[in-house]
């Protein structure tokens, strides 16, 4: 580690960067070390080119999932969760998580633990890249999904347990709620506290970004005091701490006659099952999308799909105190260690990663560099078996493409 490395600190509610911050990793499971390897290589390019030398990262690895397993017998350590509170900002590849058992979500449990209430995924169509639409570079949203709660809270019993038993027994008795008997039951809680946190970093991104709306997606029609709580409190908190600088779409054609007055972003709101409609149909009218847990999931990985996919796609978990930057997509076992899949994901995170240090000029250099690859058609096989005339190269090589690319913008 280089000796001038020191520990992001925070200052007045922001973070305080050294030249040379430490900033914990975690590879990640299956195809982990590969995607890892590459975006290690593109930050540590683009910070070297944008500052010459002055500015550096210092990686720290810290381990959970299969190699956290193997090396501490626990798949998320206590000595991990606390190196990354301590460091402030970590960046991760993808862990695998059984299907229908054994341990939980480890992408889950580290959003709750470390209370990442935010996940925000930017997506953007880059040129070149398959798309089932017909106009894909419409599509230009950041969705901000809520971390903490709603069906993801975890709170669930299995079917024919005595607990779950219990459960409809008070339901029933007490709630004069009809259960089956057969049934499995899951409690979402949704919070005026998570909601209220979750949408004014939604409203705030988009205030400093100059984009112009925030729609919260909920369904509202049908879940009364869950789902329409959520839309309720998003616009309370709008108008409490955001009153001066936003307008609700009501008042967009009410009071300003449709034309959207400088300076203020609109507040919206659209039913999560007309929202996946109009982000086919009418795209650019979206930009900020504000979410509970299970609709933001939906909603993100839908609208990668449509620039892409997820190995396109880059995600933020950001609180108060720390913020974990990570891969949208699996752990592909299957392709561990062949050196062949796609990591731009990862790769984009980590220029996330480098806009929330405040080192912009390396993120953007990433982001470009990334899009001159793809439009040079050396990518790797996901797109190439579907960019005519395009080469195919490995996950390493597709790495080396975008660093000389980086290069040759300075």
């Amino acid at each position: 580690m280089e000796t001038s490395s020191k520990i992001i600190q925070e200052r007045d509610g922001k973070l305080n960067v050294p030249d040379v911050p430490i900033i914990p990793f975690i590879e990640g499971d299956g195809i982990g070390p590969d995607v890892w390897t590459a975006t290690r290589t593109v930050i540590d390019a683009a910070v070297e080119a944008a500052h010459g030398g002055i500015k550096k990262i210092a990686w720290l690895e810290v381990y959970a999932g299969e190699k956290g397993h193997q090396r501490t017998g626990e798949w998320l350590p206590e000595e991990t969760l606390e190196t990354i509170r301590e460091h402030r900002v970590a960046i991760k590849g993808p862990m695998t998580t059984p299907v229908g058992g054994g341990i939980r979500s480890l992408n889950v449990a580290i959003r709750h633990k470390l209370n990442l209430y935010a996940c925000i995924r930017p997506i953007k169509y880059i040129d070149l890249v398959p798309s089932p639409m017909k106009h894909p570079e419409k599509v230009d949203m950041v969705v901000f999904r809520e971390n903490m709660e709603d069906v993801y809270a975890g709170i669930e019993w299995e079917r024919g347990t005595p607990e779950v038993e219990r459960v409809i027994r008070f339901l029933q008795s007490e709630m004069g709620v009809s259960i089956p008997e057969d049934a499995g039951i899951g409690i979402k809680p949704i919070s005026e506290k998570n909601t209220k946190q979750l949408v004014a970093k939604a409203i705030a991104y988009a205030i400093d970004n100059k984009m112009p709306t925030v729609t919260l997606m909920h369904k509202g029609n049908i879940m009364k005091f869950t789902e329409a709580a959520f839309r309720n409190w998003g616009y309370e908190v709008a108008e409490e701490r955001f009153g001066d600088q936003t307008i609700t779409e009501a008042e967009l054609f009410d009071k300003y006659q449709g034309v959207q007055p400088d300076g203020k972003v609109v507040i919206k709101d659209r039913i999560a099952d007309v929202m996946f409609q109009m982000v086919l149909l009418r795209p650019d009218e979206f930009h900020v999308i504000a979410a509970p847990n299970l609709n933001g999931d939906y909603i993100s990985d839908a609208l990668a799909a449509q620039v892409g996919g997820l190995g396109m796609a880059p995600g933020a978990n950001i609180g108060d105190d720390c913020a974990v930057f990570e891969a949208t997509h699996g752990s592909a076992p299957k392709y561990a260690g062949l050196d062949k899949v796609n990591p731009s994901s990862l790769i984009l995170s980590g220029a996330m990663m480098l806009e929330h240090l405040g080192w912009k000029e390396a993120s953007q250099s990433v982001w470009e560099a990334v899009r001159q690859t793809v439009r040079s058609g050396f990518v790797t096989y996901d797109l190439a078996r579907q960019i005519e005339g395009a080469t195919e190269v490995s996950c390493s090589g597709f790495a080396e493409q975008i660093v000389k690319n980086i290069r040759s913008e300075t």
